[in-house]
């Protein structure tokens, strides 16, 4: 489901998670940064996991970190991507912890959201 969501009509919180993850993305030089916000306000940043024995979406490693330090359920997630669309793994990974309507915002390299979702 697409949420009906401009880039100025995002809360404060939310444009915080946009620019972690592109700041992700930009640090590490990798493919995809993403953030997550979980039901404390605490955040998760990653980038993408490019191992031979590993890969891993920025977005799936945000989740799984937040899985691992203990998060109950997901309030926002946020993806800075050259993609068109959030994958559907990634949404289920989102779906997973923080259930069907979590915003999944989509945004560009240059942090401009282009799209906001919801994880079901």
């Amino acid at each position: 489901m697409t949420l009906n969501r401009e880039h100025d009509d995002l809360g404060a919180e939310d444009l915080k998670i946009i620019t972690l993850a592109r700041s992700a993305r930009a640090r590490n030089g990798v493919a995809e940064g993403a953030a997550v916000r979980d039901e404390t306000g605490r955040t998760y940043v990653a980038g993408t996991v490019a191992l031979d024995s590993l890969r891993l979406s920025a977005l799936r490693t945000a989740v799984a970190m937040a899985v691992a330090s203990g998060a109950q359920s997901l309030e926002a997630a946020a993806v800075v991507s050259t993609a068109e669309a959030a994958s559907d793994e990634d949404r289920a990974a989102v779906r997973d912890l923080g259930g069907p309507e979590t915003p999944v915002l989509l945004a560009g390299p240059d942090g401009r959201l282009r799209v906001a979702v919801t994880a079901g």
